[in-house]
């Protein structure tokens, strides 16, 4: 099992989901996801796989994960493994371009 260390930018996007009750559906669809990621990343639900076009802070390999999926602006979360051994930092929660 992981733990997580959210970057400040994945905490304000969170609690912004979680703050609009027109976005409720999503927020729970994201809290579900995390769940499925804090104990396997690799969960088949996730879609997980490698986001060439982002590095985390100090160039680690980012990764993104489906909160939803065929779904207008379905959420993604983007994160990468570290700073320490089982841990994983949420980078960013948005909606898929």
């Amino acid at each position: 099992m992981f733990e997580f260390d959210f970057t400040d930018l994945a905490k304000e996007q969170l609690r912004n989901l979680k703050q609009d009750q027109g976005l409720i559906k999503r927020y729970k669809a994201v809290v579900s996801a995390l769940a499925k990621l804090q104990n396997n990343p690799r969960h088949p639900s996730l879609n997980t796989h490698a986001y060439e076009s982002l590095r985390g802070r100090i160039g680690e390999k980012v990764f993104e994960a489906y909160a939803e999926n065929n779904t207008p602006a379905a959420y993604r979360i983007f994160f990468h493994y570290g700073p320490g051994k089982n841990i994983i930092t949420i980078y960013s929660i948005q909606p898929h371009p």
